[in-house]
């Protein structure tokens, strides 16, 4: 068998437009297919076919307005004041969100984290604090207290002074607006005893803190439209986390029932391929930008569905350590020999061993969301299908 010299390839592939109605699973399967014929390309076992939640969504017409968004705020704090805690610094993933919910209030004490959201989104640097001598663990600034420590600082790519931002669209709705700083989900407690808090990876910690704390109503963004409000789309299991702008009264909200999804496009390949392809639907991949700091994961997890042959993390050896420690004295096809049948036989659980250090210790469909995530992008190339091949090779195959 002639040697294979590529390894893992990840393509973008084209769709239509998907709206409202659409057959999501038939459409992902057939762009596949068209794109493997177009390009002679074969599909194979084990590929990865991963499509957006942004268009699954879509076809679901899971979408809310701020109408129906303020509903159910209204229905949640019957007073009216709360504070808004930790919200992420976003036109897209928040502020319409924050619209729907200062329409369903009177008052809000927005609270932010600093110097940066929890997804990197920065409102001012380390070395701006330092020098001001703020330490940001414990201490409480108001919103005349930044302004007089560190001026007008706009965000460095949109080049939007989030606090004054969030101020304005806060007022907007005829709802007054108290904004501070502070780390610590407690301190809201100093100002009003019901709490919105809006973090998506921490949002359990938070939510048992404040509780704990004495807080009277707490919730959490996850809890915002888990059923339909006037006709709206929801998440159960996941409310507004993971929602996104779609208009300037409209957010599309995390996609539903995705197993189904995932299951049917694998069914469909199978069916006209006679291949076994793993499905994933993804959203937000992990990754840290070294310039903005920003870490994508804003969803609140990278894969909502996939098919169980993305369960779990990868069991790989380092070739680097092989090749400097087991097997340093060869070199050439003996080398590459002597690696190949280590990992041939290499252990079905490599946790823990030298081997294996150095490997990347995450599970599969957060790699592979993330490589989906970097492929797709977010502007206008139109793929929001990802085709993956070889993921899952190794050296010896």
């Amino acid at each position: 068998m002639e040697e294979r010299l590529i390894g893992t390839v990840s393509r973008g592939v084209r769709a239509p437009i998907i709206r409202q109605g659409d057959d999501i699973a038939a459409i992902v399967a057939e762009s596949v297919i068209n794109a493997a014929n177009s390009e002679n390309i074969a599909i194979r076992d084990r590929d990865v076919v991963a499509v957006t939640e942004a268009v699954v969504a879509r076809a679901q017409g899971n979408y809310a307005s701020v109408d129906q968004i303020a509903t159910d705020i209204k229905s949640k704090f019957i007073d009216g004041t709360f504070g808004v805690i930790f919200p992420i610094l976003s036109r897209n993933r928040f502020a319409i969100c924050l619209k729907g919910i200062a329409r369903g209030a009177k008052k809000i004490v927005l609270m932010l984290s600093y110097p940066s959201d929890e997804v990197g989104n920065h409102l001012i640097d380390y070395d701006s604090l330092d020098a001001a001598g703020v330490n940001p663990w414990t201490d409480v600034l108001t919103e005349a207290k930044y302004r007089e420590l560190f001026g007008i600082v706009k965000h460095p790519f949109t080049g939007v002074d989030y606090i004054e931002y969030y101020r304005e669209l806060i007022e907007s709705q005829g709802c007054e607006a108290e904004i501070i700083l502070a780390n610590d989900c407690r301190k809201i407690l100093d100002y009003t005893d019901c709490v919105l808090t809006c973090d998506i990876h921490t949002r359990e910690r938070s939510k048992r803190l404040l509780k704990a704390a004495g807080a009277k109503v707490v919730y959490g963004l996850d809890e915002i439209l888990t059923s339909s409000v006037d006709g709206s789309g929801f998440n159960e299991k996941y409310g507004l986390l993971g929602s996104n702008k779609a208009t300037e009264d409209t957010v599309k909200l995390f996609p539903r029932e995705c197993e189904g999804v995932v299951e049917k496009i694998a069914s469909i390949l199978n069916k006209e391929t006679g291949k076994n392809v793993e499905v994933m639907i993804y959203g937000d991949g992990a990754f840290k930008d070294p310039a903005g700091k920003i870490w994508e994961l804003a969803d609140p997890v990278v894969s909502p569905a996939y098919t169980a042959g993305l369960e779990g993390q990868p069991n790989e050896v380092k070739l680097k350590y092989l090749a400097d420690n087991d097997f340093k004295h060869l070199s050439g096809k003996e080398l590459k020999d002597a690696i190949s049948e280590y990992i041939r036989k290499k252990d079905d659980d490599l946790v823990g061993k030298m081997a294996s250090q150095g490997t990347t210790p995450r599970r599969l469909t957060d790699l592979i969301g993330s490589l989906c995530d970097l492929t797709s992008g977010s502007g206008d190339k139109g793929t929001p299908i990802v085709w993956v091949q070889g993921y899952f090779d190794n050296y010896t195959v």
